[in-house]
Order: structure tokens, then sequence, then C-alpha cells
């Protein structure tokens, strides 16, 4: 067996990365069957091959599994299946019961008593089930801290870089702001325990904290923050104890505080539902016709998103291009202009329209720049390592249509 410092070092470095990232596709989807949504991620993911059983085998199991439930109910006259229990059927006489298994047929799967009316109820959420201190259901009231228009501005600035807080809206921005508590804590100081329950999250606004585990009996610094990162939001997104400690650092740390019941009301709850709402929106998209289900889920998850009011330009000729557009709202027009100064309309765009690829695909400044001509607009947008990794399969085709305008 591996020395234990290797294997804290194997599971930090090269397990928890992937377990991090399932179980967060788990939580956004809360599909009916995890242990099948597991399998099909890594597969998708990973390219594993499922091993297929045939219909023999999977009624052996089946046939088993119910014997030893009928095994395990015997002293208390109910069965279990799951999380739906049953009153057991009377015994049948044993001449009853030794026809019926002659009559039994191998390729026909046996299946277990249809439940009572009313014995189903609503699945609980992953979050409930795991961690139900924390999701009693009370009415929501945000906590409230004022901050002076300086510090609003500030932590505004700070939240629309967050991968987390980026795809709020306007509303659910200003909830988040108010909800943030100021905090300070001087150098050295421990702000996170490794291990313990959490309660919220930090974002930095001065300072360089340390994040640290313990790996061989010894605590040792897996990572250093900065302004703008976020840290603790783990333990709030998959209901579990800190994955490491964080201390202030050789200087005393600035932070702004989220508690859990706001994070879970707000940014997670708007998480999903855009999450949900992109994926709808790509599919009547003529660009992504070919993508399976699960593409779309992970180009929707990582689409974020700008708003303009018009005259302003989205993109301009020129410049250097790192990022893909897709217009979600508004009308806009691609303008190019010519060697003699004179600028012509080249295309026009509305939503379900895409533009920026170009540079991306080419590795050459904007071809044209694009304009909002409606009275605001909303688009969509992927940054150059996103569209390479999620977009690549559609580089011919995005070649193709981009010629209308590329001229």
């Amino acid at each position: 067996m591996a020395p234990k410092d290797e294997v804290e070092e194997y599971m930090l470095k090269d397990l928890e990365p992937i377990v991090q990232a399932m179980v967060k596709e788990i939580i956004v989807k809360l599909p009916s069957s995890p242990t099948d949504f597991m399998i099909d991620w890594l597969h998708k993911k990973y390219g594993l091959k499922r091993q297929k059983r045939t219909l023999l085998e999977i009624n052996r199991d089946l046939k088993k599994q119910l014997e030893d439930l009928k095994c395990s109910s015997m002293d208390t006259g109910i069965t279990e299946v799951g999380r739906v229990r049953f009153a057991s059927q009377p015994t049948m006489p044993a001449s009853e019961s030794e026809g019926s298994d002659e009559e039994d047929d191998d390729d026909e799967i046996d299946m277990p008593p249809p439940p009572p009316p009313g014995a189903m109820k609503a699945r609980a959420s992953v979050s409930a089930e795991a961690y139900g201190a924390f999701n009693r259901q009370v009415t929501f009231q945000p906590p409230k801290y004022e901050k002076n228009s300086q510090q609003t501005e500030r932590l505004r600035s700070i939240l629309s870089s967050s991968f987390l807080f980026s795809r709020l809206n306007q509303k659910d921005l200003d909830v988040i702001l108010l909800a943030m508590k100021g905090m300070q804590f001087e150098a050295e100081a421990r702000i996170i325990q490794e291990g313990q329950d959490g309660d919220c999250l930090y974002i930095i606004e001065e300072g360089q904290p340390e994040c640290k585990k313990m790996i061989g009996g010894e605590e040792k610094v897996v990572k250093r923050c900065s302004r703008g990162d976020v840290f603790g939001e783990l333990a709030l997104l998959y209901n579990a104890p800190r994955a490491a400690s964080v201390d202030a650092g050789s200087q005393p740390c600035v932070a702004w505080q989220l508690d859990r019941a706001t994070f879970n009301h707000i940014v997670k709850g708007a998480a999903m539902e855009q999450t949900d709402r992109h994926k709808a929106f790509l599919k009547q998209v003529s660009l992504f016709e070919l993508l399976d289900d699960y593409q779309c889920s992970q180009i929707a998850d990582a689409l974020k998103i700008d708003q303009a009011k018009k005259d302003d330009f989205i993109i301009r000729q020129g410049e250097a291009g790192d990022k893909f557009y897709i217009v979600e709202e508004g009308e806009l027009v691609a303008l190019k202009e010519d060697d003699d100064g004179q600028v012509r309309n080249v295309r026009e765009l509305s939503t379900g329209d895409y533009f920026g690829e170009l540079a991306i695909l080419k590795n050459t400044p904007r071809a044209a720049s694009v304009k909002v001509v409606s009275a605001s607009a909303k688009v969509l947008w992927l940054d150059r390592k996103a569209f390479k990794k999620m977009l690549g399969p559609l580089e011919d085709l995005m070649r193709e249509k981009s010629s209308s305008y590329s001229k």
C-alpha cells in the first residue's frame, strides 16, 4: 500500500477535482438515479464504457434482491424498496408458491409490488438529504448590511468577475450586495478550519490568504488567494465539511462574508435556473443542433452574460478577439470599415445569431465591429479556452457560415 502522504496528495490533486466536478453536476441536475447519472457523466467526460448486462443477468440480480428483502422483512412485516416501504404480501401456500416458481421464465423480469396510494412522496433535494440541519424550510429574509457607494461599487466590481456571481441578474445581485458582511482578519488569523461545518463563504477584497490542508500529518499550503478570489464555497455547494483551512497569511485580510441561507436561495438557485434557461435557448440555435443533451448542458453552464444599450459596441474591428458571442435578446448590426474609410453594414444580428468566432478560429484581429441598434441587448459569451474546448467539433461549420460577413 502507498504511504499515507502519497495517498492524501493523490486524493487532493487527482481525485478531488473529478469528484467536485461530478458532484456539482449532480446538485445542478438533481437526477432521480444518481448512480446512473454518475456512470453516464464519467462515460461522456472521460470516454469510459459501461458494461452491458444481459436480460437474464438483470433478472437474476433482481430476483436475488427481492429474496434478500423478503428475508429481512419477515420479522417486521414490512418490505423496504429504496425509500418506499410496503406492507408484506400474505405468504402463499407451499403448493401455490412452488407452482408459481416452476412457471417463472428466466427471460422475464420480476417487478416489485406497486406502492400503496400516497406512499410515493416528493423526492427531497440533495442538500436537504445531506445536511438537514441547514435546510429547514423557513421564510427567507436576507440580512442587510448598509454600505457606502464606494464600498458597493468596489464589491460589485469584484462580484462581476467571480464565476459564482457573474450570472446573477441585477435584482439578485443587489440582494447579495446588501447581504455581504465586511470582515477584517489580522495577519496569520485562522478564517476557516478544515473539517468543520461551513455556514458562509468569503470573497477577498484585500490580502493574500493561504489555503492549507493536512498532508502526511502536517499542514501544507496548497493555494494562495488574491483579490476577488472566493473561498469556503465548496462547503455550501456540496453540503460538506470544510475541505481545507484558510489563514489570513502574512498580511491582514479584508473580506466580504456571505451566509449559507442567502447563498442557497439566491446564488445556487439562480445558477440552476439560468443553466436550464440557457440550455433550452441553445437548443433553438441552429449552430448547436448537432450537439447532444450533455454537450448543451456543459456549454450552458459555462456561458456568461453581458448586457448593453443602444449604440454600444460589443466588439470593434481591428481589436484582438478572445470571446465568442451569441445574441440572446436585442438587435445588433455588424459593421465593416473598408480601406477607403467607408463603413458598410455586412450583417444584421438578432436572437440566436452568433459572432466573434472568426478572430478565435483564425487567430486574427476582429474582422468587423458589432453595434447594438435596439434599445437594449443581452449577449451570451464564451472565452477562447471554453470555445476551443467545447465548440471544437463545430469549427468547420462555423468557418462556412462566417463567409457571409468576412469578405
